[in-house]
């Protein structure tokens, strides 16, 4: 860690959402050299958890940032990129090459969604990306971007794909409650999900490391997403909703895109390293979930 102990680590992440902000709240405040979001009252709010917030819209540079990454050493990247590109890059790019002399670890947040459709079959990092969305072609070439960054500073970059992500409050309880969950049935549809917890235990296990290379996030279990309403509904003992034959449901078209891709994901190289997942399937994530998020207390 260029000479410093992960003790004296500083963190900055970029784009404070759900996912993000799991990490941080791990983290002691006096490590966070900052947070940002969109929103002047959500940085604000990060206050209260000790956070300091900064504004950042991904059009220009914001009021305060350069200072603090001028003391970051370990950067977290949580923002999607567009079609003018990583906003990070385009706004902080010469700023995280030359003015970041603390700088050791860079953690970047991407999408199983770059592997493309692989008809069912499993993947892994070695298998090359085709993605098929133009957010996972956005998302490709951004880690391409960040990869081109990493190796001008001499320095790892940990790239972690993520598959679907549930958590507190997003998760098919809250989905049978509204009335949003749905039973789509696609013969031989699988998909992968992560719990959030598992999301910051893996960045917590990369940074205090310093480790770099390409890692699928992601659970054990690939499963028909119809059977996971299924268990969360005979859980908390309600009627699930109705299957629907997904070529005649109706659905946004973002929606039926994510059923463009059916693949296996194999997390076999972040276990390698040592790492054991809170929840390795959607049985353990939503019995843990049950207590807060089936209707008994709010959210």
């Amino acid at each position: 860690m260029n000479g410093a102990s992960h003790g004296d680590a500083r963190f900055f992440v970029f784009g404070a959402g759900y996912s993000a902000s799991a990490f941080l709240e791990g983290l002691e405040p006096a490590r966070i050299e900052g947070a940002t979001t969109r929103s002047a009252e959500k940085a604000a709010g990060f206050a209260r958890h000790g956070w300091p917030g900064f504004v950042f819209d991904g059009e220009e540079p914001g009021e305060g940032i350069a200072q603090a990454l001028a003391r970051t050493t370990h950067l977290v990247v949580s923002i999607a990129p567009g079609e003018r590109g990583d906003p990070v890059l385009r706004c902080y790019r010469e700023t995280i090459l030359h003015a970041m002399p603390r700088l050791a670890w860079i953690g970047y947040l991407s999408t199983v969604g770059v592997y493309g459709d692989h008809g069912g079959a499993w993947v892994d990092e070695t298998t090359p990306p085709r993605p098929v969305s133009r957010r996972s072609r956005e998302r490709l070439e951004a880690e391409e971007a960040w990869t081109a960054l990493a190796e001008a500073r001499g320095m790892p970059l940990a790239i972690l794909r993520l598959s679907g992500i549930y958590g507190p409050g997003r998760n098919s309880f809250v989905n049978l409650r509204t009335g949003r969950a749905k039973r789509l049935v696609k013969p031989g549809q699988v998909f992968n999900r992560i719990h959030v917890a598992d999301i910051a235990g893996v960045l917590r296990l990369l940074s205090e490391r310093c480790l770099g290379g390409t890692f699928n996030v992601t659970d054990d279990e690939p499963a028909p997403p119809q059977d996971v309403v299924l268990h969360a509904a005979r859980m908390i003992d309600v009627e699930p909703p109705p299957e629907q034959d997904f070529e005649t449901a109706e659905l946004t078209p973002m929606a039926r895109s994510f059923y463009g891709e059916n693949k296996k994901v194999s997390n076999r190289r972040i276990r390698s390293l040592g790492y054991e997942f809170f929840f390795p399937t959607f049985r353990e994530g939503l019995a843990a979930l049950m207590p807060c998020d089936r209707g008994d207390r709010g959210l």
